[in-house]
């Protein structure tokens, strides 16, 4: 919570009833937001009324409200930020500085607080610009130094330590190059004590489960991702205890677009044997990504992406049975199959042909006449499409088995051209 009298607090973000800046803001029937545990003790106390309105409520019900909180959120960490600059604390070093930096950290006697002061100057240089991440990813001493604190399991206590360091490897691994292997193996040695959660990937988790702020999580996530470099790597994530389950539950509609699009990114760069999709379907994932295509409020990229991972868990039999389940799943999809991107309908049609041609569900067949499917097929095949996807649109054309009183009795065979309008 933010307490400073030298800075001037937007009023939306103050609570109606404790006037603090309200850390999870939730609006009641009437419209009016407060925060959750302000509200929570009104209602509680036996009122059945908005405070702020004196309406009665006609249900004591309410609904986070996640735009107010990500605003409140992003407020905060530029506040925490120019406190730091104005303090002095994240001006930028030379590279002759960082030079010297790097020494004394790795001659460290690694208090916690020490190091993550040092590694907020890593940072703020960084940021700086692309040379200077050029220049420490160039370094072969840096990063796994960073990724040797980071699987230190005694470090895990400190969060601010963990998360200071995912930061640092966020923004310098798209740099590294071919050295990605040399550190996936780094990230998975084992301690001398030879614990089950010993490795760097459980600091990463930990991260996901408890960190505090929301780049750090997104960052752990794409640092798993970027360390996926080979079947192998990618299975032992996939594997890891507790990473698949928060990878899904950073997925929900309600999370921060920038974590849902990182996740999503990650689960197809790892989601590529049979037993990590069948975990996918067990975990939900079908529902989940069912609720991101039929969301009007997602990105392109997210669309997309939300569509690839429902193709790869579709191509096992456990992921067409449950996308089968759910009638709206494969209405979303005949839905966007032509209204995104050209990856989208590439993925789109991939999936009905998946649980239509390959699985042979009625039900899913069914959704996809009752949604007009079979002219958007037909359109698709008149389109500028891949040879794989004109052969699944055939494939599907076919299993329908089009006849004199189907809803394409009235289309000319001989039409070489469809106007889409």
């Amino acid at each position: 919570m933010v307490r400073d009298l030298c800075i001037t607090i937007p009023s939306f973000f103050r609570c109606p009833i404790s006037f603090d800046v309200m850390t999870s803001p939730v609006s009641l029937c009437t419209g009016v937001t407060y925060d959750r545990a302000s509200i929570q003790r009104w209602l509680d106390s036996g009122n059945n009324t908005c405070p702020a309105t004196m309406q009665v409520l006609h249900t004591k019900e309410f609904v986070p409200n996640r735009t107010l909180q990500r605003l409140i959120q992003i407020w905060s960490e530029s506040v925490l930020h120019n406190r730091r600059v104005d303090s002095g604390a994240n001006s930028v070093p030379s590279r002759d500085e960082v030079e010297s930096i790097v020494k004394g950290l790795r001659s460290s006697n690694r208090e916690a607080k020490r190091i993550v002061e040092v590694l907020s100057k890593i940072l703020c240089f960084a940021k700086e610009s692309e040379e200077n991440r050029e220049f420490l990813a160039s370094r072969e001493d840096l990063v796994p130094m960073l990724i040797g604190f980071l699987a230190d399991t005694e470090s895990v206590s400190d969060i601010e330590l963990i998360e200071e360091l995912v930061r640092i490897l966020d923004i310098i691994l798209p740099k590294i190059g071919g050295r990605k292997k040399e550190l996936m193996t780094l990230l998975l040695k084992k301690r001398n004590d030879d614990k089950d959660n010993s490795n760097g990937l459980y600091s990463l988790l930990f991260i996901l489960q408890q960190g505090k702020s929301l780049d750090s999580r997104i960052g752990s996530i794409r640092v798993l991702e970027a360390v996926a470099v080979d079947a192998e790597s990618k299975l032992i994530i996939s594997e890891t205890d507790g990473l698949l389950p928060e990878l899904t539950k950073s997925i929900c509609l309600e999370s921060d677009p920038c974590l849902i699009e990182a996740a999503l990114s990650c689960l197809i760069a790892i989601s590529m044997s049979k037993r990590v999709k069948t975990k996918l379907v067990h975990l939900k994932t079908v529902t989940e990504l069912r609720k991101l295509l039929k969301s009007v409020n997602m990105s392109v990229s997210i669309t997309e992406k939300a569509m690839k991972v429902l193709e790869m868990v579709t191509s096992c039999g456990e992921g067409r049975e449950e996308m089968c389940k759910d009638e709206e799943c494969v209405e979303a999809v005949v839905e966007k199959m032509l209204k995104v991107t050209a990856g989208t309908t590439e993925h789109a049609v991939t999936v009905l042909w998946s649980v239509c041609y390959l699985f042979r569900d009625r039900r899913a067949q069914e959704v996809v006449t009752r949604m007009n499917g079979l002219t958007k097929i037909l359109l698709l095949m008149q389109s500028n499409c891949s040879p794989a996807v004109r052969q699944m649109a055939a494939d599907l054309l076919k299993i329908f088995r089009v006849n004199s009183k189907s809803c394409l009795s009235s289309y000319d065979t001989k039409t070489t051209h469809i106007m889409p309008f």
